[in-house]
């Protein structure tokens, strides 16, 4: 003699989906365990076609599932149906640990990539300071006395053109005049370009 199969699982007298969901919003623990049992398949389906890894596809699945029980009271009947609702939470959950994973990877590769950027050389950086320092002193002894002095108070000490001018006790013209004078031939004995 043949049985009748039904598709989709066996046919239940009691509350549906939605009914459930209410229940479960209020705390009912049998409510929950009939509704983790009405869609555990689906949502560890939906997930799996999303991450494709089944461990990680069966824990999005319990946190899913976890999150079914504390956030029922959310679901609204008027805007899908339960099992819309359900899919939906699975889906966004399995789509944020794909966009979590990626992130990670991008982290990881971003810092495979400063590894590989040579380490700063202070001894390096040092020598080069000292030589720049060198070829600053050399160029500087190729001004003139009024240059150099000008040049020394303006850039080397801070001051103004105007302090300048009056410490040296000429007019600011003459001041300004030194300091391009000076600073024109600092650059071409630096080879500079402008």
């Amino acid at each position: 003699m043949k049985q009748a199969v039904h598709i989709g699982g066996p046919a239940s007298a009691g509350p549906d989906l939605q009914e459930l969901l209410g229940l479960v919003a209020r705390g009912d623990q049998e409510a929950f365990s009939r509704v983790y049992d009405t869609v555990c398949g689906q949502v560890l389906g939906l997930v799996r076609t999303v991450l494709r890894d089944p461990a990680q596809s069966e824990e999005v699945t319990q946190e899913v599932l976890i999150e079914i029980w504390r956030s029922a009271a959310r679901f609204q009947p008027t805007r899908g149906s339960a099992m819309a609702w359900i899919l939906t939470l699975a889906h966004r959950r399995a789509v944020d640990r794909v966009r979590s994973a990626q992130a990670a990877t991008d982290r990881e590769r971003r810092a495979a990539l400063l590894e590989q950027i040579p380490a700063y050389d202070e001894v390096v950086e040092q020598v080069e300071a000292s030589l720049e320092r060198e070829q600053v002193r050399r160029c500087l002894r190729t001004l003139t006395e009024l240059q150099r002095q000008s040049v020394t108070l303006a850039y080397y000490r801070g001051l103004a053109y105007r302090e300048v001018a009056e410490l040296l006790s000429v007019p600011l013209g003459t001041v300004k005049t030194r300091l391009r004078d000076g600073l024109i031939r600092l650059r071409d004995c630096l080879g500079v370009s402008t």
